[in-house]
């Protein structure tokens, strides 16, 4: 019985990625990196958050994903695990979508979700 490989909490697709290299290489001061975390509000209870960080916090997820790193806030892996962050354009708007399988409902505006956190033991998650 081998040792399972540590799962990212989560990914990025191609689209996200070269929209994240973009803006870090346009930032006059790059930052460490992108950190993604939820928090209670809006009409289906929760919402989505990202801002540029210049250090990890205590207790960060960093995940590394094509060539980009993302911390994920301790309070929101395991509301994120498994989500895919994409970058996705229309007609009318562009930004990032997060594609997660914890997600059970949204709000017509697409701004606010409910999630149900994954239900993985620690060591699950790690793969210890």
């Amino acid at each position: 019985m081998g040792v399972r490989p540590k799962m990212n909490v989560i990914s990025l697709t191609e689209a996200a990625a070269a929209r994240l290299q973009e803006i870090v290489s346009n930032a006059e001061k790059p930052p460490f990196g992108l950190r993604v975390g939820v928090r209670n509000g809006g009409c289906a209870g929760m919402s989505y958050t990202m801002e540029m960080a210049d250090a990890p916090n205590p207790g960060d997820e960093i995940v590394e994903d094509k060539g980009v790193r993302v911390l994920v806030d301790p309070k929101a892996v395991l509301f994120l695990l498994g989500t895919q962050m994409d970058f996705q354009t229309s007609k009318l708007s562009s930004g990032f979508v997060f594609n997660n399988p914890n997600q059970t409902s949204a709000c017509g505006c697409g701004e606010s979700v409910a999630i149900t956190p994954a239900s993985l033991s620690e060591g699950e998650r790690t793969g210890a």
